[in-house]
């Protein structure tokens, strides 16, 4: 088992699930500011915006992964804000972040869809690197499988099966699916962006989508997810969905209540995501591409950090002139 902590700071242990994290962020940002040049877009709009959407996320999770364990923490309140001892959710971080992003991009003056396109990728980034904090911690994992299903059927490394036998059994390592996934969806977001036909908003719809179906299928296997009593009809359109997962020898789904939330969560974003790109599309109108510049608001000019660089070289050439 891996040592959860990196290092210590005198009496303050380190983890390496936060190192991680951090790191996944850092170089989120560092691709939002690479690509927001070719916008004209200066790094502090993305770093500020990073400092704001963090917390904002942190909030949106936990009350997310609170309002679908309320019983746990009605009693005894204080402890919702025990984040430290887990329960957190990434759909509710992903709410807070947007909620946080929309109201920051409309005061700064840009369109929250085109500033979405620019940072869809820095998103899945995050959450890329972010998984291999779980498996620092042997937490967010799938249900029981044979050591063989890992070494002989998955051909995983040594250190990521060691790390998946957890108090005597092996599980199924979801955060290496999960991150493999979103390796994927990081290269077709980063294929997206730089075709001609893709249209504002829809690099964001399209990380949804992608993010959203691997969701679904990955979550069959979770053993803490949120889940909630709904009609067995849907139960069973879920499990018929989820249900080729079988033939990669994944088994049955994990019991529990009938409906997870995040299962159907995520089959209702891909909807919207679909219907969200078809809509538009049918119902014509302005057409604003990726591609095409991003106009601030406030200024009525592109970027005001492309215009404010040219300026200081405008103010000499007219000083000199006028010496």
């Amino acid at each position: 088992m891996l040592n959860p902590i990196a290092f210590s700071l005198g009496p303050i242990p380190v983890h390496w699930y936060g190192i991680i994290l951090g790191s996944g962020a850092l170089l989120g940002l560092l691709l939002a500011i690479r690509e927001g040049k070719r916008f004209g877009i200066i790094p502090d709009f993305f770093m500020d915006l990073l400092l704001i959407g963090v917390p904002s996320a942190i909030v949106g999770a936990r009350l997310y992964y609170v309002a679908f364990q309320w019983e746990q923490y009605k009693d005894n309140p204080i402890d919702i804000i025990k984040v430290w001892e887990g329960g957190i959710a990434i759909y509710g971080a992903l709410i807070g972040a947007i909620i946080a992003a929309v109201i920051f991009t409309r005061r700064r003056g840009y369109s929250f869809w085109r500033i979405a396109d620019i940072c869809a990728p820095s998103l899945i980034t995050g959450q890329m690197i972010g998984r291999w904090g779980n498996f620092v911690n042997q937490e967010a994992h799938g249900g029981v499988v044979a050591e063989s299903f890992l070494r002989d059927t998955l051909h995983l490394p040594d250190f990521i099966v060691n790390q998946m036998l957890i108090q005597g059994q092996y599980y199924h390592p979801t955060f290496l699916y999960e991150s493999v996934w979103n390796l994927l969806g990081l290269l077709f977001l980063l294929w997206l962006r730089r075709r001609s036909f893709v249209r504002a908003g829809e690099v964001f719809a399209g990380y949804f989508a992608w993010y959203s179906v691997g969701r679904f299928f990955i979550e069959g296997v979770r053993t803490d997810s949120l889940t909630f009593a709904g009609p067995d009809w849907l139960a069973w359109f879920l499990r018929e969905l989820w249900s080729p997962m079988n033939s990669f020898g994944w088994g049955e789904m994990e019991a529990g209540t009938n409906i997870r939330v995040s299962q159907l969560l995520a089959l209702l974003l891909v909807i919207a995501a679909i219907a969200f790109v078809v809509i538009r599309r049918l119902r014509g109108g302005e057409v604003v591409n990726y591609s095409d510049p991003i106009v601030c608001g406030k200024s009525g000019t592109a970027e005001a950090g492309a215009a404010a660089r040219s300026e200081p070289a405008a103010h000499e050439d007219t000083s000199a002139t006028q010496h």
